[in-house]
């Protein structure tokens, strides 16, 4: 018996043996120099095509951003104060507009924007991941390691949910110039060169020309590469012309806001977000939210706190550093997985290995050091694929889409068919691409109501959330009542849509109780949608 056990061991070894060599082969061939980059862009690219062939509309919204560079292009490119269909008075311009006359240009030149908003945000994702492997091999022992960082990043749902998405025309720009201004900043503190100092100044300059939560990260990242790498007076200097330099760059854009809206209107915006000081319960809320659309983000906790655990036992806290720093700091989750999924690929490589020899004899390394992490990354890389594609995970669908062929539909016949000035609210979030797509002003919604006040945003979001979630004529009447002004329609989803990205779902009682009202009458109807006209009071 102990000879065939011994054989069998040995057979099993040399099976391991073999594959192992066929796993390192192919790493070295594919998996090196420049080919790794060309995998990691080329897996990149397979995601957002699952993302593009399963999702025929975009998910979550981007109508807001379109409106945008829609009326820039209307003023022949002047910068905007105001853009009109949301709520009455229509929100503050005070975004960065970067993005948005790279979108006004391709509007101008005749490209649908539902093509703009998939295919922009799938092609600027996939490029972002080459700046991020060269990002990790700065922080990563090995290049092999920092690719492998990189190809977990290119499969992480918390980096590809608002990237990806409609909303991506505007923030997968700003992931690429993040990302490469953080790679420019780690060579710049490490190394002092002239040329890293002028990239910087120029990304920093264009990222605060794109976006405002993705400049603080930039330079609050800044601030702790400072800290980490050249706490000198040279470091110091850098530092304070990267500042000084990108602000300048975005200073003639930043004087036309104060001069339009006053320095409070960014002030306002920050305040509608939790930020520093939000407490440890915030700090918790934050690391807990990508379970409420995809439970399966488990194993990426899981693999982190592997991670932490051999760096900060090895003495290396920058990367627990600068992840806790981030979700601390920042509203979204996603920056803290920047670091985190370096953190991540050590967990894998360096822990996962040790963990799974302690239940095997010590011989059989090979199992542990290969098979088992490239079964976990495939695993990783199925669940990626789960997500971007909008498969149900608990009671949800990740990435839903908010507008369907139904309402694009009702939006046009809204846009013919309704007056000029006419006023709508909006149930569920298609509301968010209704004053796009129909020319048409909604009355109830905190798209871009964030640069007004914090208290106006909160009003807007709650009023949103509540008529968003009546099913009666009643529940619309009663929480009409108490709006400042009524509208001249109602656009009501049938069956399932989405508040606030979360699955609800209209009942028949709805549309009976329509039918009954002497309020209402509808005038509008197609299989996803009812439009209604208010008439009267009952």
């Amino acid at each position: 018996m102990s000879n065939t056990r011994t054989n069998t061991d040995n057979y099993g070894d040399r099976v391991e043996t073999v594959f192992s060599r066929l796993y390192e082969g192919f790493l070295s061939t594919l998996f090196s120099g420049h080919r790794r980059i060309v995998f990691i862009f080329t897996t990149s690219l397979l995601m957002s095509g699952v993302y593009l062939v399963t999702h025929p509309y975009p998910a979550y919204g981007a109508g807001l951003f379109l409106k945008t560079a829609e009326t820039i292009a209307s003023q022949n490119y002047a910068l905007p104060t105001h853009v009109a269909g949301y709520t009455s008075s229509g929100v503050p311009f005070a975004y960065p507009p970067l993005a948005f006359y790279a979108t006004a240009l391709l509007l101008e030149a005749g490209v649908p924007p539902l093509v703009i908003t998939r295919a922009i945000p799938a092609l600027v994702t996939s490029i972002a991941f080459v700046p991020y492997y060269f990002l990790a091999r700065e922080f990563l022992p090995s290049p092999r390691r920092a690719g492998i960082a990189a190809l977990i990043a290119t499969i992480t749902p918390m980096l590809l949910q608002w990237h990806l998405s409609a909303g991506g025309i505007v923030r997968a720009p700003a992931f690429l110039i993040l990302l490469s201004g953080l790679y420019v900043g780690i060579r710049l503190f490490r190394h002092g060169r002239r040329s890293t100092l002028f990239a910087a100044l120029i990304l920093f300059g264009a990222i605060i020309l794109t976006h405002p939560t993705y400049s603080v990260f930039f330079g609050v990242s800044y601030l702790l590469f400072f800290l980490i790498e050249d706490r000198s007076i040279r470091g110091l200097l850098s530092g304070s012309i990267v500042a000084g330099g990108g602000l300048m760059i975005a200073s003639p854009w930043i004087v036309q806001v104060v001069t339009s809206h006053g320095f409070s209107v960014f002030t306002s915006a920050a305040g509608t977000h939790g930020g520093l000081g939000a407490g440890v319960m915030m700090f918790f809320e934050r690391l807990d939210d990508p379970f409420v659309s995809f439970p399966a983000a488990a194993l990426w906790y899981v693999l982190l706190c592997l991670g932490i655990y051999y760096v900060v036992t090895r003495r290396q806290y920058f990367l627990p550093a600068w992840f806790v720093a981030a979700v601390f700091l920042m509203d979204e989750i996603r920056f803290a997985f920047i670091p985190g999924v370096m953190i991540i690929a050590v967990g894998l490589t360096d822990i996962v290995p040790v963990i799974h020899a302690r239940f095997r004899n010590s011989h059989r390394t090979v199992t542990s050091h290969v098979v088992v992490p490239a079964l976990i990354l495939g695993l990783l890389a199925c669940l990626g694929v789960m997500y971007v594609g909008g498969y149900s995970v608990a009671s949800q669908s990740s990435m839903p889409a908010f507008i369907d062929h139904e309402d694009t539909e009702a939006m046009a016949w809204a846009r013919s068919e309704t007056e000029s000035d006419a006023q709508f609210v909006v149930l569920g979030d298609a509301a968010e691409w209704f004053p796009y797509f129909s020319d048409r002003t909604i009355l109830v919604g905190p798209w871009g109501v964030e640069w007004k006040t914090p208290e106006a945003y909160q009003y807007q979001k709650d009023s949103y959330i509540t008529l968003s979630e009546c099913h009666t004529a009643q529940c619309l009447t009663a929480n009409l009542q108490t709006q400042p002004k009524q509208p001249d329609y109602l656009y009501i989803p049938k069956g399932q849509y989405t508040v606030r990205g979360q699955t609800a779902f209209q009942t028949s009682e709805m549309y009976r109780s329509l039918e009954r009202s002497d309020r209402y009458r509808i005038v509008h109807e197609n299989e996803g949608v009812l439009v209604v006209r208010t008439v009267g009071t009952n």
